[in-house]
């Protein structure tokens, strides 16, 4: 535990990439010189640490940075540091150059990496950074919004050519766990149908919708599939010839992870990135900063690494309504 303010701490970003990583790190580093720290980035996640592949940041080192997507200090999964031997080398190697503190950026598995740290002496305070806003004790994660406007602009795009030649798109989109990208997207994209892995998939009741839809005169058909309720391909097997129109596939990938990061990204990566460094200078720790309520909340790292992040049902209800 830091008696007094750290001098040194360190930065690194971990998992799947997103937009508004970069944001955060700028936030951080600024607000670390800004109080005299010095600030070190580790490369590729904990695999960084691991390796001893570290670099210096300074001011000028996150200049124009703020509008880029993905991560200047680049991100990796690092199943290694899973094993208790990898985390005692870690936080070693750390004490070796000094390193007071960390601030990570990441989703869950990253998280839980954070309090590893902290089992072995080293504080750190995390940054909720995961497209799929499957992260619990914050309204939103760095990159969720920016997935959701590269998914609205995909959807309208793909409307249009299925209305051209009346047909049905499946559209799959990110979220193994979690249906929020699949759900929101749904409702402000206007799709007929939204699947998700938090509810079961009736294949009779879309098909009776479907049907009812072009019976009307409907030119056109959106599904949204959460990739962790099923294959968007398997899906259009399983309604081809039943719906009336004819069914295309389109799987929007790691388009979703890329991309300049959407005015709200950048305003609550920066937030995020300064309030970890502060907690920090306040000798507090062992926490993720995230967004409540409009406002930046602390909550342990252990509640966070065993908590499970919650659909709101409303959103799905409101899909399902809105989608008739």
């Amino acid at each position: 535990m830091m008696k007094n303010r750290p001098k040194r701490i360190g930065i690194l970003t971990s998992g799947g990439d997103c937009p508004g990583m970069n944001a955060a790190i700028r936030a951080a580093v600024r607000t670390a010189i800004y109080n005299g720290i010095e600030v070190y980035g580790f490369v590729k996640g904990y695999k960084g640490i691991l390796e001893n592949i570290f670099y210096p940041l300074y001011a000028r080192s996150v200049s124009g940075i703020l509008q880029k997507g993905g991560t200047i200090i680049q991100t990796a999964r690092c199943p290694e540091f899973l094993d208790e031997k990898n985390q005692m080398k870690a936080a070693q190697n750390l004490k070796n150059l000094e390193i007071d503190a960390m601030v990570i950026i990441g989703g869950e598995g990253s998280l839980k990496g954070a309090l590893a740290l902290e089992k072995q002496g080293i504080p750190c305070v995390g940054i909720p950074a995961s497209i799929d806003n499957d992260i619990p004790y914050t309204d939103m994660a760095i990159g969720v919004d920016t997935a959701l406007n590269t998914i609205l602009w995909a959807t309208d795009a793909i409307k249009d050519t299925a209305t051209s030649h009346e047909r049905a798109f499946i559209i799959e989109v990110m979220g193994r766990n979690c249906g929020y990208l699949a759900v929101v997207a749904g409702i402000i994209s206007g799709a007929e149908y939204t699947i998700i892995p938090e509810a079961q998939l009736n294949i009779e009741k879309i098909v009776s919708s479907l049907k009812k839809r072009f019976n009307e005169g409907g030119t056109n058909a959106i599904i949204i599939v959460a990739e962790g309720a099923g294959s968007a391909e398997k899906i259009a097997q399983q309604l081809k010839d039943k719906i009336g129109y004819e069914i295309r596939v389109s799987v929007l990938g790691h388009i979703q992870r890329g991309g300049s990061p959407t005015a709200f990204d950048r305003l609550l990566a920066s937030r995020l990135g300064r309030s970890a460094v502060e907690h920090l200078i306040d000798n507090k720790h062992n926490v993720m900063v995230g967004l409540q309520k409009s406002q930046i909340v602390a909550t342990p790292l252990e509640e966070v690494a065993k908590g499970k992040k919650k659909l709101d049902r409303d959103f799905l209800s409101l899909a399902l309504m809105l989608g008739i």
